[in-house]
């Protein structure tokens, strides 16, 4: 039996795009043809419509589909998510974590859809700034809570393998709403995330 992997990718963008890389490796003084770029135009395409495939979901659908009715009205921490994303500016990628909060307001969410939701908004074309906004507002404008913060802590390969050249530089963004506004629950928040529990 031969090997056969199930590839689920749009048959005209991954056409279209091919052109493109193929032209791109001849004009970087590449040949297309050589054993070992055969295929990278083909895998090139594929990879760049699933690192951008958060355009056709739907994030508010994502965290209404596990909504439940709880009374509960703590704070609620999802912490280290990993994240990985495209700068919009020179299309490579930048990755690190993001820890997420809310406070109930009548409403939880399965916990799992917090991460659904960094991935979705991650996989588009980003700058850092505008992904820790956007996973704020969602869960805010969707749930409801009283409040719900987010920090995101991410190495840019832009910044580490062209331009400056820093390779130890963090970039730190941070967005809050509601209770989270009050310095006490901040800092609560802050301290638990680099805090280990476990």
């Amino acid at each position: 039996m031969s090997y056969s992997k199930e590839e689920n990718y749009s048959p005209e963008i991954t056409s279209d795009l091919v052109k493109h890389y193929v032209d791109i490796l001849g004009k970087l003084g590449e040949d297309p043809e050589r054993e070992g770029l055969i295929k990278t135009p083909s895998r090139v395409a594929k990879a760049l419509q699933f690192l951008t495939h958060g355009y056709q979901l739907d994030p508010s659908e994502i965290l209404r589909s596990a909504m439940f009715e709880e009374e509960y009205s703590e704070m609620v921490i999802v912490k280290d998510i990993e994240v990985y994303s495209m700068c919009e500016h020179h299309m490579l990628p930048f990755f690190g974590k993001a820890h997420v909060a809310y406070i109930p307001n009548g409403h939880i969410v399965g916990l799992s859809k917090i991460p659904r939701i960094v991935d979705v908004f991650g996989r588009r074309l980003q700058v850092q700034e505008r992904l820790t906004d956007q996973i704020l507002h969602c869960i805010q404008d969707t749930l409801n809570p009283l409040g719900v913060a987010v920090v995101m802590e991410a190495s840019h390969l832009c910044m580490m393998m062209r331009g400056v050249q820093k390779q130890n530089s963090v970039t730190t963004t941070s967005a809050f709403t509601g209770e989270f506004k009050n310095v006490e629950t901040r800092t609560e928040f802050l301290n638990l995330i680099s805090t280990k529990l476990h």
